[in-house]
């Protein structure tokens, strides 16, 4: 026999959630993520602070979530398993990020700008938002060298973070992110 739990409280609107992220991604757009508020958030979203705190301990948590799900969901993961040259699948999943980069520039500027203020956002930023990206990179990066294709004497993290480093100077500076960059940067990472 199973036994029933019984439910305490009214259940969870499944639907809130997606909502509160929205909002939140739309303000950040609109106004930067300094000059967003959880207050902002709450009545942009029609929902309770409770119904907010029950899903996210602060603002910082709640805005890079959103962003992380929507950067996960334009910009895949370089396919590992397949046959394609890792050069070729690194400088496609950079067209990927700078399309992405060039469409939130500005929204990602703020989310930087305030990484720079508060060591606690800084901290989450790095890990739910940079540090996924770059260990993609990374994971490719040594995937090149198992196939012999990258120089096994070449430290990936280094390359890593020389990539990171290169697109990252470029947003915060206003210089162009584009195909053709990440046509170098594959070219330069993979030269011979």
């Amino acid at each position: 026999m199973s036994e029933k739990k019984a439910v305490i409280g009214r259940p969870k609107n499944e639907t809130a959630s997606k909502e509160i992220k929205d909002q939140a991604i739309a303000l950040v757009r609109a106004q930067g993520y300094g000059n967003v508020s959880i207050s902002d958030i709450i009545k942009a979203a029609g929902v309770s602070r409770q119904t907010l705190y029950n899903r996210w301990a602060s603002k910082a948590e709640l805005v890079l979530e959103a962003f992380f799900e929507l950067t996960g969901a334009q910009v895949a993961a370089p396919d590992l398993s397949s046959d394609i040259p890792r050069r070729d699948l690194l400088a496609r999943f950079l067209r990927e990020v700078f399309d992405h980069l060039d469409s939130e520039g500005d929204c990602i500027r703020s989310l930087i700008a305030a990484a720079q203020m508060d060591d606690d956002f800084r901290d989450i930023f790095w890990a739910r938002f940079v540090s996924p990206r770059a260990d993609l990179v990374t994971a490719l990066l040594k995937d090149a060298q198992k196939r012999g294709e990258l120089e096994a004497t070449r430290d990936v993290d280094l390359l890593s973070s020389f990539i990171h480093g290169t697109f990252w100077y470029r947003l915060l500076n206003g210089q162009p992110i584009d195909a053709s960059l990440a046509d170098d940067i594959a070219d330069d990472i993979f030269r011979v």
